[in-house]
């Protein structure tokens, strides 16, 4: 017998509050979206933005404006300190957009710098990190293909595995190359193209009549968006790990869609055709709750250790995962589901409508 927290038979309605929970996840998006707007987009960190990266350790601490005055004389372009990590590991970022000198180059200089300008400070260059403007666009581009592709298969995968329909799936996935074929035709670029892919990508699930596949992409698109916000408000820096972060939130949030999803399939297979799809859905998320609540628990548990103590280093990584493990969760309980009643209710078997569309009037 498993280790259930909700005891049997509890009959929480999350469906009441679907509408309260969609205003919350729409005003945290439009949040996120009006401050990438108002900024001009993501905080790109080196890996995307090109430039170089040099993170200093000193014996003792030291005044930020010293170190960028010590620097200065170097020449770097765009030069910018800021404290690194905990206060009392005296560890300090140093940026700088791109540079003309060689890698090698870049380190002696600044080493001489600080030997001359803060001679007692007992300092020592831990890493030195240099990406061209050009392979940053280049990863920028592919960080997008790759959230966009996981999306895409996330929506054939749910098609078959749920409803058995992979020729829709194969059709939905024959029309999304040709609406991005089209739109490379007509030069949009790549951010654009990627936008207008899930865009379609959405209208073909609706139209298709593929609900599950609909309401797993909309909560996944959800969990990314609201993360994504959260870091600009936050001001934080997107980078490779924050991307390898967004994907791992991605299969997070279809693992705990799929159990709730599996559970509502498996009801509906034996429920009365009388029964209205809202209490079907109700059921089945009271029924995973337990499940829901040992997973998301243990998982954001573990983060929150690698966030609390596992060093400047996976610090924004963790957070992008706590945000995602907090939202993914939700997304399946009051995101996923409830689209399946306001969307999904005309895809369900049409006896099943009709009965609660009776019961209703009665």
């Amino acid at each position: 017998m498993g280790l259930e927290f909700i005891k049997p038979g509890t009959h929480i309605d999350f469906l009441k509050y679907r509408k309260i929970a969609y205003l919350v996840s729409a005003a945290i998006i439009l949040a996120g979206m009006l401050s990438l707007a108002v900024k001009g987009g993501p905080r790109y960190g080196v890996d995307f933005a090109g430039g170089l990266t040099i993170q200093v350790k000193f014996d003792k601490a030291m005044d930020v404006a010293d170190i960028r005055k010590a620097i200065e004389p170097v020449g770097l372009e765009g030069l910018v300190v800021q404290r690194f990590g905990q206060e009392t590991d005296n560890e300090y970022l140093v940026r700088a957009t791109e540079q003309q000198m060689a890698q090698e180059l870049v380190r002696e200089a600044v080493v001489k710098a600080l030997g001359q300008a803060l001679p007692d400070s007992g300092f020592q260059i831990q890493r030195l990190e240099m990406v061209g403007p050009k392979v940053g666009a280049d990863l920028r581009s592919k960080a997008i293909e790759a959230v966009f592709y996981a999306v895409l298969l996330i929506a054939i995968y749910i098609s078959g595995r749920f409803e058995h329909r992979w020729m829709a799936s194969g059709i939905m996935a024959a029309g999304l190359t040709g609406g991005v074929y089209l739109l490379n035709l007509l030069s949009v670029p790549t951010g654009y193209l990627i936008f207008a892919a899930m865009a379609i990508t959405l209208l073909l699930c609706w139209y298709m009549r593929l609900k599950f596949a609909l309401g797993a992409v909309v909560a996944d698109l959800h969990d990314v968006l609201v993360t994504i916000g959260l870091f600009s408000l936050l001001d934080m820096e997107f980078d490779l790990t924050i991307v390898a972060a967004l994907l791992t939130i991605l299969g997070y949030s279809l693992n705990d869609t799929i159990i709730v999803y599996d559970r509502i399939r498996e009801t509906l297979r034996g429920a009365d055709k009388k029964d209205p799809l809202a209490d079907i859905i109700n059921r089945s998320i009271n029924q995973t709750l337990s499940r829901t609540i040992l997973t998301s628990g243990t998982t954001l548990a573990v983060t929150l250790c690698l966030y609390l103590f596992g060093g400047a280093v996976i610090h924004d990584f963790a957070l992008a995962l706590l945000i995602g493990i907090v939202a993914g969760t939700y997304s399946s309980i009051f995101i996923a589901s409830p689209i399946l009643l306001d969307l999904g209710s005309g895809f369900i078997r049409k006896e099943q409508v009709e009965a609660v569309a009776t019961e209703r009037t009665a």
